[in-house]
């Protein structure tokens, strides 16, 4: 895939227009760390059952959970306020990081966006020539301009929280490998059949 056309599937995946700057539509102010380590929860708070999805950008399992299962889990559970998703980050080398520091670091309204098109798109960042670069231009498209994507990867703070993040779910759920998701309690590693997550998830409806 040529740039210019990853960069046009990423605008149209986003919701934006295909510009160098997002203008009026660009984040006004940083968010602080403590904001961007806040839970990114899919669906709605109350539901019933609780999915943490573990995972790292540059994972091709997770990539391909989001592509073939989560679209299928979102519209029978999520969607139907029976299930939330909590995502946290497992990032297994720098590019992952990079990956999770942007996507926390972009207006959370955005921030399921930017994890969808980071996993659709992944074979062309993720192996680019210069991936760092196809993160920033990304990272434009979704509102985040490049002084704040540089301020964004220097944060310390939020790099070191998002390991912490993957130090708890190691702890926690002795978590080796992504993708690794716990459904209220339950482990389930790997890309699993679509059977495996909706037997968990009735499981615990019922």
């Amino acid at each position: 895939m040529r740039i210019s056309a990853l960069f046009a599937a990423v605008a149209l995946a986003l919701g934006v227009s295909f510009t160098p700057v997002l203008g009026p539509q660009a984040q006004a102010e940083p968010l602080s760390t403590e904001d961007a380590l806040a839970e990114r929860v899919m669906g709605d708070v109350t539901a019933p059952v609780e999915m943490i999805e573990y995972s790292s950008l540059t994972c091709p399992h997770c990539a391909a959970f989001h592509a073939e299962k989560l679209p299928e889990l979102k519209k029978k559970y999520v969607e139907t306020g029976k299930l939330r998703i909590i995502q946290r980050d497992f990032p297994f080398d720098r590019l992952g990081a990079m990956g999770a520091m942007m996507a926390r670091c972009a207006n959370p309204m955005r921030y399921h966006q930017f994890i969808d098109v980071l996993f659709k798109q992944q074979d062309q960042w993720a192996h680019s020539q210069d991936p760092v670069g196809a993160l920033v231009q990304i990272g434009k498209l979704g509102g985040l301009s490049e002084k704040d994507f540089q301020a964004c990867m220097k944060n310390e703070d939020l790099l070191n929280g998002i390991l912490k993040m993957r130090q708890d779910g190691v702890a926690e759920y002795d978590i080796s490998s992504t993708p690794t998701f716990v459904i209220n309690g339950e482990v389930i590693v790997g890309n699993q059949s679509l059977e495996t997550f909706e037997e968990a998830i009735e499981k615990h409806l019922n």
